[in-house]
């Protein structure tokens, strides 16, 4: 059946208007010459350049990465850390479509959104730290990948999430787009995404610690124990949650005018409520800690270097703040909240960095040692998503009310 002269006119109008919109939308918004601005926008250039340079030349050509110290900053940061922080998303996500916990709907979009991109640029930057990482695609066509190794298990388990994200974060696009019918359809796939993910981050947040089961002989006996899957999954939810009330108090500042009276007046609660679920996490991993140290015996490791950097990162990284939480959660002070996931965040990136970097072969005479480069490029990754976050938050509904539309009868 052929269209009429009409209806193909008025369908090369709309995509003419669609087209149009959307290029309007790329349009910058709001000041170009910031300090954030100024400070991004150079370290991305040259962060560019030195990723240009690392596959035209080699990774050798600007990191300090060697056959006996294959990962360095840009695995024990940009991915194991990383993902550890996007590990809100799926505590989320959890709480408000399972446990049936409304109050913290409003944020969401916004958590489901940071997750998503943490999860793209930290994969992303996976590529820069592999020799040959045209080879990334073999999990997915399973080309010569051995089916029974843990990494098999983390590259799909990774692929899978950012597809259920992108599904649960996708209605946002449609309500901005004016797309109803596809918003009424992504809207319906939610529940399913939601489910799907949350079990897919179950596993793969423990799979990255599964990662170094394997090198027992490497990682100091303070760090290694056969629970360090069970302790990077307990991690990532207070990781997670602390980079929830960071980044939440940051964006209530920058895009004031986007949130609503109401959900201005609920911030407060909604950060006193996760300061309590951080501190019921933390004191777990803590209780979880001190048993796999009573049970592997190590009284005599606390009295050196070592022992003293362990002592350091449970006391006043856990500890510390986990009391702080505690104390803020009775008291309703939400500057101490805000000190304490700060505190908190270090800490994750302490343990793990005590992981994959510091403790890892720590009795080697010539130690890795990230070259100013490798910070760059980190450094580059985490400003261009910063960057698209900022895009994405001024232009869909994710922290303003949805359109009206939205709630009418379709």
């Amino acid at each position: 059946m052929k269209m009429s002269n009409n209806q193909q006119i008025a369908i090369d109008q709309d995509d003419k208007s669609m087209w149009k919109f959307i290029f309007s939308e790329m349009k910058p918004k709001g000041k170009l010459f910031t300090p954030f601005n100024l400070i991004s926008v150079p370290v991305i250039l040259l962060g560019f350049v030195l990723i240009v340079i690392r596959f035209w030349k080699g990774i050798g050509s600007i990191t300090n990465l060697t056959q006996d110290t294959p990962w360095g900053l840009w695995i024990g940061f940009d991915v194991v850390t990383g993902v550890a922080f996007a590990g809100g998303a799926y505590v989320l996500t959890f709480m408000v479509y399972i446990l049936n916990m409304k109050e913290y709907h409003s944020i969401v979009r916004v958590t489901v959104l940071n997750g998503f991109l943490a999860y793209v640029f930290y994969a992303g930057a996976l590529l820069l730290d592999l020799g040959r990482p045209w080879h990334v695609i073999n999990p997915v066509i399973g080309n010569s990948f051995g089916t029974s190794s843990v990494l098999f298990l983390v590259a799909w388990h990774f692929l899978l999430y950012m597809l259920a994200q992108l599904i649960e974060f996708s209605p946002a696009v449609a309500e901005w787009l004016g797309a109803r019918r596809a918003r009424k359809i992504l809207s319906g796939m939610t529940m399913a995404a939601v489910i799907f993910g949350i079990t897919l981050s179950t596993l793969h947040q423990s799979g990255l610690g599964a990662l170094f089961l394997m090198a027992k002989e490497k990682i100091h006996p303070l760090w290694y124990s056969e629970f360090i899957p069970v302790m990077f999954f307990v991690s990532s939810i207070f990781a997670g949650l602390s980079m929830v009330i960071f980044e939440g108090s940051i964006s209530h500042k920058v895009f004031f005018k986007q949130i609503s009276e109401k959900n201005h007046k609920a911030q407060n609660g909604i950060i006193l409520g996760l300061s309590k679920i951080c501190a019921g996490a933390m004191f777990a991993y803590f209780f979880l800690q001190l048993l796999v140290f009573i049970h592997g015996q190590h009284w005599d490791l606390l009295n050196t270097p070592m022992g003293y950097w362990f002592l350091l990162e449970m006391i006043g990284f856990v500890l510390f703040p986990m009391g702080l939480f505690i104390v803020s959660y009775r008291t309703g002070n939400i500057t101490l909240v805000k000190v304490a996931a700060i505190i908190t965040m270090l800490g994750v990136i302490l343990n793990r960095l005590n992981v994959s970097v510091i403790g890892f072969k720590w009795e080697m005479a010539v130690r890795y040692i990230p070259s100013w480069m490798e910070f760059i490029v980190t450094l580059a990754v985490i400003f261009t998503e910063i960057w698209i976050f900022r895009w994405v938050i001024s232009r869909m509904p994710v922290l303003r009310d949805s359109p009206s539309w939205v709630n009418e009868h379709q």
